[in-house]
């Protein structure tokens, strides 16, 4: 993986392909004869992407092939015998079990890093593992087509890859026990009213409405945008006077860095 633009860099073959063009990457999901439904070797390449990813990124666009963002896990692996599936990991001790997933984990909770601005590109449907890829994401751009389900608990599991705080911060605690424990799919129109969606698009419109979003973001001060996002992320945790300091704070970084005398 180099910087500058760079080409395709990991295979189509694991599902996962990267793409760079000067600061903005793009990471695509791509297996569209599934529905991109996700594997435990697309999340690992995910994390790789992660802790390969050049210094000079500054947007990380996350989109997928076909006619679907992604359908979630890939149940013919989950019900299979491989050492990722559901009946493997059961028989794992808890230790065991919760470092496993904590290590899928890392494939989506690095789209939130303070350093970067990710947005997701969806279409079709969004359902459980890509629910909440979309939802690590900082915004999210829907094709009025799309369709989201966190849809666990008809496996009768729970959703455990860094989405659930996100949708309470999203829709609130009520809402987001309603939508996790119906698994119902939820409009493009819906998401819109509730919060979800950054914005919705026409499906033909989708990829430029990204490309004019990232380029916003660049038009940017990167320092500044880095800050933002971490004041941003930091405020539902602080009080109000705990979040003035994180601003006072900032702002202080922000004048040295641009107007310091650099002593």
């Amino acid at each position: 993986m180099t910087a500058g633009n760079a080409g395709p860099t990991t295979t189509d073959e694991v599902g996962v392909r990267y793409e760079q063009d000067g600061p903005v990457a793009t990471v695509t999901l791509c297996r569209p004869d599934v529905l991109n439904a996700q594997t435990p070797a697309m999340w690992t390449e995910l994390g790789n992407i992660s802790r390969k990813l050049p210094g000079d990124v500054r947007v990380v666009i996350v989109r997928a092939e076909g006619r679907a963002f992604s359908a979630g896990l890939d149940l013919s692996v989950a019900r299979g015998d491989g050492d990722s599936s559901l009946s493997r990991l059961a028989q794992l001790s808890a230790t065991e079990c919760a470092d496993r997933i904590a290590g899928f984990q890392t494939a989506f909770t690095w789209l939130r890093s303070p350093s970067i601005v990710t947005i997701a590109a969806v279409q079709g449907h969004a359902i459980g593992a890509g629910f909440q890829l979309a939802l690590n994401c900082d915004m999210r751009v829907l094709a009025d087509d799309a369709r989201l389900s966190m849809a666990e608990v008809t496996l009768g599991l729970v959703p455990d890859l860094g989405g659930t705080k996100r949708l309470t911060e999203l829709v609130g605690p009520s809402r987001a026990l309603e939508i996790c424990v119906t698994g119902r799919r939820i409009s493009a129109d819906e998401a819109d009213r509730i919060g979800l969606a950054t914005t919705v698009v026409a499906r033909a419109d989708l990829d430029a409405t990204v490309s004019d979003l990232a380029a916003a973001v660049l038009a940017a001060d990167r320092g500044a945008v880095a800050e933002i996002k971490a004041l941003l992320a930091g405020a539902p945790l602080r009080s109000y006077a705990e979040q003035d300091r994180a601003e006072r704070e900032a702002q202080t970084r922000r004048l040295s860095e641009l107007l310091g005398s650099g002593e």
